[in-house]
């Protein structure tokens, strides 16, 4: 197990540290649960794999978890993690060590995601029901399958493993965040995930999206899909409000607050188009330290609307769609506030004081090492 976490730490940006901090009922079934589904995204993701080959080892891959000393040696040389697929024995051996309840969620969840992604090796993200069923296949299902192993562990209620909708809007909420974040890097590799719905109206083809002959077009096109993830926002915070185990509540609540923030950045940024933009490192910490409870939770999405309310104006087309998403939301965000945020200015401050303090620790760390060594 402890290589397992060592993979876990090699594969994962993000979830590593959550998963960490989860109650030990679900620790260990949610670090197998994202490795094999890692290792199925890896195969997904290799186009050295022929198309075929690719097809059937996506939809075997539910069946190949319980194959005990299965590996997997043919990932391409530029796959960063195939070195998880070449020790995949340790992980299906581990695998094979929870309760059946919890390897029984897992197994249907790969099966259902190695279908879906097989599925879209030759199919492509046309309209936007495409949209909406890729968005299932690859992050909705993770939120059916996260959502049934905290039922089964008894740390939630089960209502929480039945209500699946909402599971699957959060899910939504971070994929579609993702894939209006990394349109230039998606671009430039050959390959695009937006709907062509939503692109063809702005552009020719996927190159002119971002190419900046055609800024104009592209920043209407990445407006719109802002819009289509922000209305998922009223489902997370409905799920959200139905978690109640402290560690997992903080290990849902942490990729949603770094959505509303990263979505709130890429909208009308023209940098999007040109570089993958990220919130900063500061930034990211406060909103972990903001994570804990449904009310900060509250607070957190309520001053990132108020930011998107101020960088939306009528010059932009998405205008009046996004004003209607963001009074709504904000409505129904006071209406369950228990303290109202009628003045965001110490939250504000709080932020800035936050990020000025980790940029000034990195910049006077060096000075701070070399003091220290003098000293000794």
């Amino acid at each position: 197990m402890k290589r397992c976490y060592d993979f876990l730490e090699m594969t994962s940006r993000s979830f590593a540290a959550v998963i960490q901090e989860l109650n030990p009922r679900l620790r260990d079934g949610i670090c197998l649960f994202y490795l094999v589904l890692r290792g199925l995204d890896t195969i997904e993701d290799d186009m050295t794999i022929p198309g075929a080959k690719k097809r059937n080892l996506l939809e075997k891959f539910h069946e190949l978890i319980y194959v005990e000393g299965w590996t997997f040696e043919d990932s391409g040389p530029d796959e960063k993690d195939a070195q998880l697929l070449v020790e995949f024995d340790v992980v299906i051996r581990e695998f094979m060590r929870l309760p059946t309840e919890y390897q029984d969620v897992i197994a249907d969840i790969t099966k259902k995601m190695g279908a879906g992604m097989a599925e879209f090796t030759v199919r492509r993200v046309v309209s936007l029901d495409d949209y909406n069923l890729y968005c299932h296949y690859v992050a909705g299902l993770v939120g059916h399958g996260l959502s049934r192993l905290f039922a089964a562990s008894g740390l939630e209620d089960k209502s929480v493993g039945e209500n699946l909708d909402l599971a699957n809007s959060m899910g939504l909420f971070l994929q579609k965040t993702n894939i209006t974040r990394d349109i230039n890097e998606d671009v430039l590799d050959g390959r695009c995930f937006w709907p062509a719905e939503i692109w063809k109206r702005y552009a020719s083809d996927t190159d002119e999206i971002i190419a900046k002959r055609n800024r104009g077009r592209g920043m209407e096109a990445l407006n719109e899909m802002c819009v289509n993830a922000l209305a998922h926002i009223p489902d997370c915070m409905q799920y959200l409000e139905s978690i109640h185990e402290p560690s997992v509540f903080k290990f849902c609540a942490i990729p949603q607050v770094m959505a509303i923030a990263t979505l709130t950045l890429c909208y009308d940024n023209a940098r999007v188009l040109d570089e993958n933009v990220k919130i900063r490192k500061g930034e990211a910490l406060w909103l972990i330290s903001k994570s804990a409870d449904i009310e900060s939770v509250r607070h957190v999405f309520y001053m990132y609307l108020v930011q998107l309310e101020r960088k939306n104006h009528e010059g932009i087309p998405m205008y009046e769609e996004v004003k209607k998403i963001v009074d709504r939301t904000k409505r129904d965000l006071v209406v369950k506030m228990k303290s109202k945020p009628e003045n965001l200015t110490y939250e504000y401050m709080a932020l800035a004081l936050f990020v000025f303090a980790m940029v000034a620790f990195y910049l006077y760390l060096p000075q701070i090492r070399e003091d220290a060594s003098y000293r000794v």
